[in-house]
């Protein structure tokens, strides 16, 4: 059986990074990329991936262009944005998202909300 992977894509260096360092607290296995295009090459050929978090700095709508491209790929699996600003309305390509303000232990426990079906689309 094939271990469970969540899916982390940033545009910034993994090194010293607390937000890796909660997901990998999860107990899933963690892969993390930093390229959007690294992360659609990983969707087609990894089975094992059941939730993504995308964590950039790039613009708003450059990330919901991501989270779309990664959506058409797998509909089912939830994606979790990480992000510095308040977004009062998701878009459908984006379950759940995370305030980079609060601590890393609230974006784990968005994605384990996710992942067990407790969770509302909209803040962790």
């Amino acid at each position: 059986m094939a271990t469970e992977t969540i899916l982390y894509i940033s545009d910034k260096p993994t090194s010293g990074d607390s937000e890796l360092a909660a997901l990998k607290a999860t107990n899933y296995d963690v892969v993390s990329v930093n390229s959007s295009t690294q992360a659609i090459a990983l969707l087609y050929i990894m089975r094992s991936v059941v939730a993504i978090v995308l964590h950039g700095r790039a613009r708003e709508k450059a990330r919901f262009d991501v989270a779309r491209s990664l959506r058409a790929i797998h509909p089912g699996i939830p994606i979790v944005l990480l992000c510095r600003d308040h977004i009062d309305r998701l878009p459908p390509c984006v379950d759940a998202w995370v305030s980079m303000g609060q601590p890393v232990e609230k974006l784990a426990s968005a994605v384990r909300r996710l992942l067990t079906g407790h969770f509302s689309r909209a803040q962790c």
